[in-house]
């Protein structure tokens, strides 16, 4: 499976991108500029990603070129990365740069789990709202919210496995391995994201306020941990925010070691905040 991750993530992401293009296209054609401005929107937190992109290729010695400039303006920067390990992975002849394409494949990881975070989660929530409360019938939609969806499981799987390439002995993941993973997160998503979407329609605004306290509660829960990925007092305080954040949808593993208690108090957590929206 050396190659064949690189290869369905940019394949996949191609897709995704094609289908938010032609959701953006519809609502313009439609003269549905509410959605159309939204649906932009959301495209702009991707650029912290590409940002990112360009500050590592710098710090590995490579200075960013105008082409590869209007590749991260284009937002394109990632479809780069995910070719060079491509590339690298069919003109290896043994393991001599194995360490080198394991660096390129957890930068590209890390890059793709962050704009699938700041940028295809807001589109999947948006493009979910408006196939369920506005337009069900909305085939465009449905399609650039499914892979969406997908893509964003996809990006916690591809993170996944090439956490599992840093362990000792570089054991890979078999593919029905993968294939669970892509399924249960793909469920898990689906199941939050159907849930406050569905809130959002029944009682409008609230859903910001039962996300406040979920996303409060997580928050609270990472400074309890005392995670130590980031050393500077201020920027830990913003990523524990920034992690319980993403706990509103999803839970990912901060810290080294078993995490069977840590997962069962995120779906312990997301169980009783699930009830409390049934509730109200």
């Amino acid at each position: 499976m050396r190659g064949a991750i690189p290869g369905l993530s940019l394949a996949l992401l191609a897709a995704e991108r094609g289908a938010r293009l032609c959701a953006i296209i519809h609502y313009l054609v439609c003269g549905q500029l509410g959605w159309f401005g939204l649906t932009i929107a959301c495209v702009v937190p991707g650029y912290a990603a590409q940002l990112l992109s360009i500050l590592w290729f710098r710090a590995d010695g490579h200075q960013p070129g105008c082409w590869l400039l209007v590749l991260h303006l284009l937002q394109l920067g990632l479809w780069k990365r995910y070719w060079d390990v491509l590339r690298m992975a069919a003109e290896m002849g043994g393991s001599a740069h194995a360490g080198e394409m394991l660096t390129r494949l957890g930068d590209v990881c890390v890059l793709q789990l962050l704009e699938a975070l700041l940028q295809t989660l807001p589109h999947l929530l948006l493009q979910a709202y408006i196939v369920l409360a506005v337009d069900p019938a909305g085939f465009i939609p449905g399609v650039s919210a499914g892979l969406s969806l997908l893509s964003l499981a996809w990006a916690l799987v591809s993170y996944s496995h090439f956490t599992c390439l840093l362990k000792p002995g570089h054991l890979s993941l078999p593919a029905m391995a993968v294939l669970c993973l892509l399924l249960w997160r793909t469920g898990m998503l689906g199941t939050r994201v159907l849930t406050l979407v569905l809130f959002a329609r029944l009682y409008s605004f609230w859903v910001f306020a039962v996300a406040g306290i979920h996303w409060l509660l997580m928050s609270f829960w990472l400074v309890a941990q005392q995670t130590d990925i980031v050393a500077q007092p201020c920027r830990w305080r913003l990523f524990n925010c920034l992690v319980g954040a993403v706990y509103i949808f999803c839970y990912i593993n901060v810290r080294p070691g078993p995490s069977k208690t840590r997962v069962s108090v995120f779906y312990a957590v997301s169980t009783l905040d699930i009830q409390y929206s049934t509730w109200m």
